[in-house]
């Protein structure tokens, strides 16, 4: 699954972030990784960070993770997948995903892999619940 097959409106009503134990590509080590899991329509997807980048730090995949149990639940929000790249050599690229609140106009939810000071990649999860229309003061 790509990034951008996430453009186009939703209802998000859970974000998670988790450090989570993964096996390396290329030997039997396992390293720290953080993913981050979102539930669009109902369905959660995790946004998994590279454990093999070393010091550079990019998105490995998107997966839908049937067996996620969600914690932070929040009342459901209608925002619009927006997909943001960046083309250039393999350090220099963007590969983002938005999600930002219909009412508020503002981003609630950025996912993928970002390029820093214009060398190192970066992965990308953050949540802006301030963001949305729900907390709105």
């Amino acid at each position: 699954m790509e990034l951008a097959d996430l453009v186009g409106e939703h209802i998000l009503d859970a974000v998670d972030f988790s450090n989570e134990q993964l096996k390396r590509e290329y030997s039997d080590e396992f390293e720290t990784a953080q993913v981050m899991r979102f539930r669009l329509d109902g369905i959660v997807y995790a946004v998994v960070e590279d454990p093999d980048d070393g010091y550079r730090s990019s998105m490995q995949e998107i997966i839908v993770d049937e067996s996620a149990t969600m914690v932070n639940v929040f009342p459901p929000i209608k925002i619009v997948g927006r997909y943001r790249t960046e083309t250039g050599d393999k350090c220099n690229r963007a590969d983002i995903l938005e999600l930002i609140d219909v009412k508020t106009g503002k981003t609630v939810l950025e996912a993928g892999t970002d390029a820093s000071d214009d060398y190192y990649p970066s992965y990308v999860a953050s949540f802006h619940p301030e963001a949305m229309a729900v907390n709105a003061k």
